[in-house]
């Protein structure tokens, strides 16, 4: 009897868990951002309640309030920013004026005689289709990522709302952390040491993965978008988003972006742009990454490239923009109890 009785409760648990999961599932955006942001900063609110021990509200408000300040506020007028360029580029786009397949004509034009024979030599001489293809794949996706900004901006009611239960979660994750953390532990049917082994990981690889992608990430788009502001090239905030979005992926990066404007200045006679834009790729915006993540990361949680490709890839694609963080994090975690399930089993 005991032993139908432990099944039937372990259904049960199943059961009501799964069930809770699919309630909370429509807020998962919120929960996940919620919990990442509380890991990252809970040292600034242990740093805090040091100050002024046994206020713990305060502790948590005061440190809800910063992030709001520092982070959540900025975002909002780079976001509102973005808005208008993405719909100027989206506009441009529908009347014309952005025509890639007259960009790419204008290349091809420019190549030197040794150039245009190695092409020919090839059966490439004549590019129309090639154009044409190459054309109309960069319009729509270029359509594409300022619709997908747009349509952010369409949704605010439903941002708003899942922004304040985001802050409304971290606030009681910051003051109720340790306790939350003791509840999990307790209930988790690991070793002590395992249980430890694993908490412990977990919390590095969240706050590694925050702090190496989305800050390199920021930064590599900050310093790209700025070169391209000085040298005038329209719209430079979205190519800066873009780049931002494509440094977090490995074996491609932001010189997706770049490169081709160094190239189509170079073949268009812009010659100094061109260098310009090309010493700064290779010496400023390719070496934050190896400055950075380094730092950031550390060499003891930092995941095979390959490894970050397919998960970050794959992690776009099941969970969306979640992904970025989601996949490198499930990676990571993944390795983490292969690792300490491979070191007790030597024990």
């Amino acid at each position: 009897m005991r032993t139908i009785a432990k099944r039937t409760f372990l259904f049960l648990i199943i059961v009501a868990s799964l069930a809770f999961a699919f309630i909370l599932l429509p807020f998962y955006g919120a929960i996940l951002w919620g919990t990442i942001t509380a890991i990252v900063f809970a040292p600034l609110y242990r740093r805090l309640l040091k100050l002024m021990p046994q206020r713990r509200n305060l502790a948590a408000s005061l440190t809800v309030m910063i992030i709001i300040v520092m982070v959540i506020l900025p975002l909002a007028l780079i976001t509102v920013a973005l808005l208008q360029e993405a719909s100027s580029v989206y506009a441009s786009i529908e009347s014309g004026e952005w025509n890639f397949g007259r960009y790419f004509q204008q290349v091809f034009d420019a190549l030197p005689g040794w150039a245009a024979n190695l092409l020919a030599r090839f059966g490439l001489t004549n590019l129309g289709a090639v154009l044409q293809k190459l054309s109309l794949g960069l319009t729509a996706g270029s359509q594409f990522f300022a619709t997908q900004i747009i349509n952010i901006g369409q949704n605010t009611v439903n941002f708003i709302i899942s922004l304040f239960l985001m802050l409304y979660l971290l606030f009681f994750l910051l003051r109720d952390g340790n306790k939350l953390l003791k509840i999990i532990t307790d209930a988790i049917p690991l070793d002590a040491d395992q249980k430890r082994a694993l908490l412990s990981k977990f919390t590095i690889v969240i706050r590694a993965t925050v702090k190496g992608n989305i800050v390199v990430a920021i930064a590599q788009g900050a310093l790209g978008g700025l070169i391209f502001w000085f040298l005038g090239i329209h719209a430079p905030l979205l190519w800066a988003v873009l780049m931002a979005f494509l440094s977090l992926v490995p074996a491609v990066g932001a010189g997706i972006v770049w490169v081709p404007v160094a190239i189509f200045f170079l073949m268009t006679g812009a010659t100094w742009q061109g260098i310009v834009l090309i010493a700064y790729g290779v010496l400023v915006i390719s070496v934050v990454d190896n400055i950075l993540r380094p730092i950031l990361v550390g060499q003891d949680t930092k995941l095979p490239d390959y490894v970050v490709l397919f998960s970050t890839l794959g992690g776009i694609s099941i969970f969306g923009i979640n992904g970025f963080v989601l996949g490198p994090v499930i990676a990571a975690m993944f390795m983490a109890v292969w690792l300490i399930f491979t070191v007790n089993a030597e024990r």
